[in-house]
């Protein structure tokens, strides 16, 4: 018995790799196709059992392909939810997925994923070993779904999930990053002008023999400020941004921090916070729709608001729920809810459709964030403008002002 486990474990490790094969089937047609094996013998004893008569296997070098991101899983749970209610089984629409897909490592994962369901099993099981690409919310839903015999609707529940709070995350960046890259372009352009435009006018100016003007003065010394400290000013403010980074992402008190910051922020604050209420209530509105009880449903709602403010507030809404308080309550205790958000609770609890009324706010808000991002890019144009003209224009009349001056004397 011992000796058999042993070599089960054996055959376990075994590391399968990928075959190109040639061949010629019972018709004498040309074949060919790709295998995934523990070796040689293995291909060449699957194909015959086929029928195959096999006359080349070439172990295949897998590329590993661009980094698999949400998007990658997204268009995954969309396609796989859309095969499962065509009546296509999971393996196969596994394997039309993971070859049909460009990314050579998200087909890698698939059939990675593909393998643990051919031994058994089951497709939560599966997702959980790659907790880097499926969070616990995907994979309780997955489970959800196969102890009811419905996964082809939650598949589909999910994808939307997931299409909607991507959307979300699209528009926020969108409206965050445009301001960014101005003012960065706005800061190389300026140092720019200040290590090597005015140092060359500086040397103009000196021959003039009269006294310049004061804002010609203030440019001088800011730009002998740049010219003597600049190694100091790019490395400090490159390192002061890594360090910055590499703290938010590994601090919890640096991201509950950052976090109210950012929902006090003007003008973006407010546009961050109906995005974080729109993907609380998207996530609950799924997992409740989907027969998770309330309170097991709030463990993976806090951590999709993505927001740590949030967060605290679902854990303590969750408490008052254990405890018996209804959510609507519970939600009115956190503080972080506007008024609406917990009315259309209470009427959806006093109606028995809480999933319902949870997707109508999520439907509310995420509407809200794209008129948000919308006029929020109309009204960050001209004030950029307005900042890079206030902030290049100056330079440049500082500059020419004695010139000015010299002309009136002449």
């Amino acid at each position: 018995m011992a000796t058999t486990q042993k070599k089960s474990v054996k055959l376990a490790q075994v590391k399968e790799q990928l075959y190109a094969w040639e061949g010629k089937d019972k018709m004498g047609k040309t074949v060919r196709g790709e295998l995934r094996a523990g070796g040689e013998a293995i291909v060449n004893a699957t194909l015959r059992r086929q029928g195959i008569l096999v006359s080349k296997v070439k172990k295949k070098s897998y590329s590993t392909g661009k980094k698999i991101t949400d998007k990658d899983i997204t268009l995954f749970t969309r396609q796989l939810a859309t095969m499962m209610k065509a009546g296509v089984p999971l393996l196969q629409s596994f394997d039309i997925v993971g070859k049909g897909h460009s990314n050579p490592s998200v087909s890698k994962l698939l059939q990675d994923i593909r393998a643990d369901v051919e031994t058994g099993s089951s497709l939560n099981q599966a997702f959980r070993k790659y907790p880097l690409y499926f969070d616990p919310l995907f994979c309780n839903l997955v489970g959800a779904g196969e102890q009811a015999g419905i996964l082809e609707d939650l598949l589909t529940r999910l994808a939307i999930y997931k299409e909607k709070t991507l959307m979300i995350k699209a528009k926020i960046k969108s409206a965050l990053t445009y301001p960014i890259a101005i003012l960065s372009v706005a800061f190389i352009v300026t140092a720019v002008i200040m290590i090597w435009v005015v140092p060359a006018f500086k040397e103009v100016f000196s021959s003039f023999g009269a006294e310049l003007p004061g804002p010609t003065l203030v440019v001088m010394a800011i730009s002998d400020f740049f010219v003597s400290n600049w190694y100091f000013i790019f490395g400090g403010l490159f390192g002061a941004i890594y360090f910055f980074m590499h703290t938010w992402k590994r601090s919890l008190n640096m991201q509950r921090f950052m976090d109210r910051i950012l929902l006090q922020a003007p003008i973006f604050g407010d546009v961050i916070r109906k995005a974080t209420i729109a993907r609380w209530t998207r996530t609950l509105a799924t997992m409740f729709a989907a027969g998770v009880p309330l309170v097991e449903a709030l463990d993976s709602v806090g951590g999709a608001a993505g927001n740590a403010v949030y967060l605290d507030a679902t854990v303590k809404i969750q408490t008052e729920v254990t405890t018996g308080t209804s959510l609507t309550v519970a939600m009115q205790n956190a503080n972080v809810f506007p008024n609406m958000v917990t009315q259309m609770v209470s009427i959806g609890e006093e109606s028995g459709s809480l999933d319902a009324m949870l997707g109508k706010v999520a439907d509310f808000y995420e509407e809200e964030v794209d008129d948000a991002v919308s006029n929020l890019a109309s009204l960050m144009e001209p004030m950029i403008m307005a900042i890079l003209g206030v902030i290049i224009g100056g330079l440049v009349v500082a500059l020419y002002l004695p010139i000015f001056k010299l002309g009136s004397v002449v």
